[in-house]
């Protein structure tokens, strides 16, 4: 096949070689994997301690011994397969899951030649070929689940070349590190989110699925450029007449249980996945474990910047855990977990996840204007849609988000402070969307080729809980104002939060509501945040930001049901 240049931009961190016009395993490592799959009769890998031998034979067959895999791996593989796993489950992997995944990386040559013979027809005009997503340019790729099999099958057997990955900012994607970890630690977490992994290969050596899933590198540019909306200033923010959206509460439930069509927040590492190759063990690394098809994101998108954000559409959950979000220790894997979201007109799961990384441990200064901006125009970039580019354009015209034509007559809200809380009322602009990547000459040209109308797609809201908090140590208030503002400003219909029982949350339905019932806008609540945050940095206050926006609700009589 020609060398394209999306594939010429991946080749060196595959591990498979162009010969002639084909994509190839090199021819060592062939007879091995046949081997492989034909079961143990013919390989002889019975075990664990077996099983990390032949991985190494196979990365000494493509001349990746240099690039040591971590010391205890091997260790951590015997310890799983040989002494965690029952004897009937060990049996059955090497004699059935074993070979069907060897199986599926002969194919996987073949699954990448596919995937680059198709890439330039999915959608019309815009490139989705299997690529490094640099920092600073936004686009996307799709994959098929067999393919997304295919590669994590090869981060399973390490098969991925190491050695450049660090100088372009990509995160780990082997699974060497999290054995490793599983014998280090001998802790019950890592043993289960192992066993999370391996229910998704057993899975799909049963029944291959057959959707995409796409991965997006999502950017706000922080010059002009044209038809793009680019990184907002603070007195963007204040100018901003766009009213508040809907704000639900939930006190129980999780993010990925919720039945509402919606972009599903991961609270992200700036490297996609965080610890989940690691001993990580908290929201992103659980959903990673779950849903594991987004560990695929990490071989080609490196570390997020200020000004960007990934969203992922169409991963498909095969595992029920119990647990918490904030206690690695609870985490349990649960069984199987069949997957009945509805699949969009592409064949993608309507699972949208959107990763944003928080700052991490910025005690008092995260109350500094300059590191508001950095967190709201974060949750932004992840919270726009790009098919609403044009009512966008219109909002942050000028400089920034005024409302100026969309919202004609309403007075600015640069008088607004917490003395002075009689608002005008701002009159709510319903706004037609075509979520996701395509523009409307993309959406035409689809619907010309038969495919159903989007314009009458329901808008998609936001999913989300106290993104920056916990480890990373931020105000839940803060966080919680932030996304809220972002989510606004994006045009997003909801904002679908779960508190996980965060004392600091207890009121937030109370003070969502009165807020809506003022009738603010994006503008409002952003001074009023500001003006908190500069008293909080001057000593002024010690109060949380609801009470000292709201002091009755601190009163003594004030009840909590």
């Amino acid at each position: 096949m020609e060398m394209r240049e999306d594939l010429r931009s991946i080749l060196p961190y595959l591990g498979v070689v162009v010969e002639g016009l084909s994509l190839q395993w090199p021819s060592p490592v062939i007879e091995p994997l046949k081997a492989i799959s034909r079961g143990p009769d013919h390989s002889g890998i019975q075990s664990g301690e077996l099983l990390f031998l032949a991985i190494s034979d196979l990365r000494h067959s493509l001349s990746l011994s240099s690039q040591r895999l971590s010391a205890s791996a091997s260790h951590g593989y015997a310890l799983f397969f040989d002494e965690l796993l029952s004897t009937a489950e060990s049996t059955k992997w090497f004699a059935e899951v074993l070979p069907a995944l060897s199986n599926l990386l002969l194919l996987f040559p073949s699954l990448l030649e596919f995937h680059y013979r198709n890439a330039d027809t999915l959608i019309d005009g815009v490139q989705t070929g299997l690529r490094i997503l640099n920092s600073q340019q936004s686009g996307i790729v799709f994959l098929s689940q067999e393919l997304i099999g295919a590669l994590l099958t090869c981060s399973f057997f390490c098969l991925f070349p190491t050695s450049n990955r660090d100088a372009k900012h990509l995160p780990m994607i082997n699974f060497d590190h999290l054995f490793s970890c599983l014998y280090e630690t001998n802790d019950e977490t890592m043993e289960n989110k192992i066993k999370c992994i391996i229910h998704y290969f057993e899975r799909i050596c049963s029944h291959m699925p057959t959707g995409l899933v796409s991965f997006e590198r999502k950017v706000l540019p922080l010059e002009d450029v044209a038809l793009c909306v680019t990184y907002p200033k603070a007195d963007s923010w204040s100018k901003s007449a766009t009213p508040l959206c809907h704000f639900e509460v939930h006190r129980s439930g999780f993010i990925e249980d919720q039945s509402k069509e919606a972009l599903e927040v991961d609270f992200a590492n700036r490297y996609l996945g965080g610890g989940a190759l690691r001993r990580g063990c908290v929201q992103e690394e659980i959903r990673f474990m779950i849903n594991p098809e987004l560990i695929a994101g990490m071989l080609f998108l490196p570390s997020m910047a200020d000004n960007e954000a990934i969203e992922v559409v169409g991963p498909e959950r095969f595992s029920n855990y119990t647990g918490w979000y904030r206690y690695a220790s609870s985490f349990h894997f649960a069984g199987d977990y069949v997957d009945k979201r509805d699949v969009d007109f592409i064949g993608r799961r309507k699972t949208k996840i959107i990763a944003i990384d928080a700052l991490c441990g910025m005690g008092m200064r995260q109350y500094r204007l300059e590191y508001l901006l950095r967190e709201i125009n974060k949750a932004f970039c992840g919270f726009f849609d790009q098919s609403k580019c044009q009512q966008y354009q219109r909002l942050f015209k000028g400089d920034g988000p005024c409302g100026a034509q969309l919202y004609q007559g309403i007075q600015g809200p640069d008088s607004i402070s917490r003395s002075n809380l009689s608002l005008q009322e701002a009159p709510y602009v319903s706004v037609g969307t075509n979520e996701g990547i395509y523009g409307d000459e993309q959406i035409g040209n689809f619907e010309e080729m038969g495919g159903p109308s989007l314009e009458h797609q329901y808008d998609v809201g936001v999913v989300t809980g106290n993104w920056g908090c916990g480890a990373f140590g931020g105000d839940p208030e803060i966080k919680t104002t932030i996304q809220w503002l972002a989510a606004s400003q994006a045009l997003r219909p909801f904002v679908s939060y779960h508190t996980f029982g965060v004392e600091a949350l207890k009121t937030l339905d109370e003070v969502s509501e009165w807020i809506l019932s003022h009738k603010w806008t994006v503008g409002d609540l952003w001074n009023i945040l500001v003006e908190y945050s500069t008293q909080r940095l001057k000593g002024e206050t010690s109060l949380g930001f609801f009470t000292w926006l709201l002091p009755s609700l601190s009163a003594p009589h004030h009840r909590h049901d």
